[in-house]
Parts: structure tokens; C-alpha cells; sequence
């Protein structure tokens, strides 16, 4: 495999800086809020009426809590995806399958 510069993967870290910061810079005293709540009150505004169909199951006790079950999420599903990411690509690298064989019996007695 061929190795990448080293200032590339540098390059590749400022680029992912810089688009976490300039937002920030070049909006500054913006109100930025999730999803979630703009869908709320989006659909307030169309459908003042609306009731909801659905409640969750689990409402988190606080908003902290809440954002602690959602970063959880979000590396739990992060590990599983670099796994399968490394997993395949240590199965590209080795030229076979990485799933373990089933161990032989070698001394049958």
C-alpha cells in the first residue's frame, strides 16, 4: 500500500478545524440550534394545531443527560463503523478472511 505524505493527513485536520471554527467566526451572534427544534417550530408555524401521534418511550431526566445518551450514541456508532472499516480493510491488506477458522484438532488423542 502506498503511504500518504504526512501533510496531507495534516491538511485533512486543519480543513476539519477550520469547518468546526469559521462558522462560529463568520457568524457571530448567530442562534444555533439542533434539528430538532427547528422542525418544531416549523411545523408550529404551518400547523399551530398539531398534536403529536407519538411519544417517546424514554425522555432523559435533563437536557445534560440527554446530550450524554446522544455523544454515547454517537461513539458507540463511531467504534462499530471504524471497526468494520478496520476489519475490512485488514481483510484487503492480508489477502484472506479475517474471520477466525474454526480450531483443528490436532492431536486427536
Amino acid at each position: 500500500m502506498k503511504n500518504q505524505p504526512s501533510w496531507t493527513n495534516w491538511i485533512l485536520v486543519l480543513g476539519v478545524i477550520s469547518l468546526a471554527i469559521v462558522p462560529l467566526v463568520v457568524a457571530k451572534g448567530a442562534e444555533f440550534s439542533g434539528a430538532d427544534g427547528q422542525a418544531e417550530a416549523a411545523i408550529n408555524e404551518i400547523h399551530p394545531d398539531y398534536e403529536t401521534w407519538f411519544n417517546p418511550i424514554f425522555e432523559p431526566a435533563s437536557g445534560e443527560i440527554e446530550s450524554l445518551l446522544f455523544a454515547t450514541q454517537a461513539g458507540i456508532g463511531a467504534g462499530i463503523i471504524g471497526y468494520v472499516i478496520g476489519w475490512y480493510r485488514g481483510r484487503k491488506e492480508t489477502g484472506t478472511d479475517a474471520t477466525p477458522s474454526p480450531v483443528k484438532n490436532k492431536n486427536p488423542h
